[in-house]
């Protein structure tokens, strides 16, 4: 419990508020608003036309701007100014795969702007960001509410992906910022979905595995629910998989179904896409309780028409691929909370798509248990957030929120290696320090440049940051001791300082003077020329890198050697003959520096070390063969 005392008073101390927190699921497809009622219990508020979720869908419509509902109406007639699933572009670059994905299964334009970000771009040549959209759903979520409740809503919980990085995350907050809501935090989505789940009183304690499919991402976090405390042991996912997905599916089937038919390619007829993009939507959610679904499409272009049937079956069948990619995540997610399949106690599907029954057996045979539809799949996440906004409120006392860091945190050091600082899954807030050191003798300055991912060499990891940190006194490489500082708020917001901690001796003109610099992320924006600049230097340095992994992988195979040589040197050394048991640590040390030469860049000589390793494994066996001689002898 030496955590939650950590984030209680952290929390207590940020936020002091007795108005209303009003929690909102920013969704791919739909957005939901919640708030705690007068019986301290999370509830939906319905908009205006009486449904429980809004589509995330705006329209730029002449001088008007619509959403929702009266957004997806027209969509139609007006489908190059009708924007939707954007929040699969928020924080993301142009030349993102993920984004390239999508300009053809778009009805809109994505162009790159002057920092090469994924942004909109209308008929009439108007230039709108993915943050944008979302300010605009977040202020009609916002108005729904205020309406409801009848009070002036300021402050929200908002949901996110649970793999958005930090980026992602923060354009999520600079939303709220345009209309001027303040979102107090920003949390993950399977986390809220927990925390709809949990606080039923009804429900037993212990490991849930919340199995999140929405619209657009797909996510898999494994908590620990004890006493009012939902812990995060780790998390997982893709922040570009969902409904969505199914949708394109579908839509490609009936393009090629077309073509093949009728030799006419509709792909560039935008109004045509519209069409058919709608009636896959239709189809997606009527397959999850029908056997087949009549998709029915006059016109689609001059005299021709579109009159196929799908089946369940075949449906199934085309969407395997899709489904199957939740399979590994779910995996490495069990791994990484140190835990095995037997050891999860309930499965909580969330998100619409877990409404689709093939989604649910592939879950129900990878966790072997039936899974729980306790929450309503689509309303869980926002009335999660509802609960967290009533914990900052105030008006919730017995629940603490331990969340994680999806993704590891560090800087680049020497030969463009990343070292991490705070590992994935990490519960935040959190503060982690590290002393580097200059690589050149006579440095003045240091370049901080830090990245987000969980690959060896940072040109496979994501660039968050940038700054320098000058003035150092000239001296030896390894001399000066700059210190690193990565600290994570409980939004998932993070500030990065570096500063010089090294001992001047009071006659320097530099004893006693403070030396250091700090950024908080933000969406990093990089020029057209810098992202050329970029790419030429990862194409140039793309075989010496990948060397540089296979010098890495080899080290690693060397320390799960020597793991494996020191369990056999406890069991057999106390009956090996001391100068076989001192030549075998000595081997292991031997093999240990030789990769530590490698972890520090000292050396890449492969060949050295795989005739290290082979070295102790020789000596250490010799050594086993004669304890194992001699017990025979005895035996005899």
């Amino acid at each position: 419990m030496i955590q939650t005392r950590r984030i209680l008073p952290y929390i207590s101390r940020r936020f002091k508020s007795n108005s209303t927190v009003i929690g909102i699921d920013l969704g791919t497809t739909n957005s939901a608003v919640a708030f705690m009622n007068s019986k301290n219990q999370p509830q939906i508020i319905e908009n205006e036309e009486g449904k429980r979720t809004t589509p995330s869908i705006v329209a730029y419509k002449q001088n008007d701007i619509l959403v929702g509902l009266p957004a997806k109406r027209q969509a139609l007639i007006n489908p190059e100014n009708t924007f939707f699933a954007t929040k699969r572009l928020i924080g993301r670059k142009f030349t993102d795969p993920e984004v390239q994905r999508d300009l053809d299964n778009v009805s809109y334009k994505i162009i790159p702007n002057n920092s090469n970000d994924a942004v909109l771009k209308s008929t009439n040549n108007q230039t709108i960001s993915p943050s944008e959209i979302s300010s605009k759903i977040l202020e009609k979520m916002t108005s729904i509410a205020n309406n409801y409740l009848d009070e002036k809503i300021d402050k929200a919980v908002v949901t996110v992906p649970a793999y958005f990085n930090d980026s992602q995350r923060q354009a999520t907050k600079n939303s709220g910022k345009l209309i001027g809501l303040d979102i107090l935090r920003v949390i993950n989505e399977p986390t809220a979905a927990a925390l709809a789940y949990g606080c039923d009183k009804s429900r037993k304690e212990g490991i849930i595995a919340v199995f999140d499919f929405g619209g657009g991402t797909f996510d898999i976090s494994i908590l620990d629910i004890e006493d009012g405390v939902f812990e995060v042991r780790a998390t997982n996912g893709n922040t570009h998989l969902g409904g969505e997905d199914f949708d394109i599916l579908i839509m490609n089937w009936i393009l090629k179904k077309f073509k093949l038919e009728t030799g006419i390619d509709l792909s560039n007829d935008r109004i045509a896409i519209q069409r058919i993009r709608e009636i896959s939507e239709m189809a997606k959610i009527e397959l999850d309780h029908n056997e087949k679904f009549e998709i029915n499409l006059p016109f689609i272009s001059q005299d021709h028409h579109i009159n196929y049937t799908i089946t369940s079956s075949e449906f199934d069948e085309m969407s395997l691929p899709i489904i199957e990619k939740c399979i590994d995540p779910v995996k490495r997610c069990i791994k990484d909370a140190d835990l095995k399949i037997k050891d999860i106690d309930e499965v909580l599907l969330v998100g619409g798509m877990t409404r689709m029954p093939k989604i649910r057996q592939v879950v129900e045979e990878l966790f072997n248990k039936k899974p729980s539809t306790a929450v309503n799949p689509d309303e869980a996440v926002a009335l999660g957030a509802a609960i967290q906004g009533g914990v900052l409120s105030g008006h919730m006392k017995n629940v603490v929120l331990l969340d994680v860091t999806p993704l590891s945190l560090g800087i680049e050091t020497y030969g463009g290696i990343f070292s991490p600082l705070i590992p994935r899954n990490s519960a935040v807030p959190v503060k982690k320090e590290q002393i580097f050191s200059t690589a050149i003798d006579g440095q003045t300055g240091v370049e901080i440049r830090c990245y987000q991912g969980e690959r060896t060499l940072v040109k496979d990891n994501k660039l968050i940051g940038q700054f320098k940190l000058g003035n150092i006194p000239k001296g030896p490489k390894g001399t000066p001791q700059i210190s690193v500082e990565f600290e994570i708020d409980a939004d998932g917001i993070i500030n990065v300082s570096a500063s010089d901690k090294t001992k001047y001796p009071k006659d320097s003109p530099h004893y006693g003077k403070p030396n250091k610099v700090s950024i908080q992320v933000t969406e990093i924006g990089l020029t057209d020329s810098e992202v050329e600049k970029m790419i030429k230097e990862s194409e140039s340095n793309k075989l010496k890198d990948q060397e540089m992994r296979k010098v890495y992988e080899h080290a690693s195979r060397g320390e799960i050697l020597v793991t494996d040589t020191e369990i056999a040197l406890i069991q057999f050394g106390e009956l090996m003959e001391e100068k076989d048991k001192e030549d075998t640590k000595t081997a292991i040390d031997d093999a240990k520096n030789l990769i530590d030469d490698i972890r520090s860049n000292k050396t890449q000589d492969v060949n050295l070390l795989n005739n290290k390793l082979n070295e102790m494994q020789k000596i250490c066996m010799e050594a086993i063969k004669k304890v194992a001689i001699k017990q025979q002898q005895e035996e005899t």
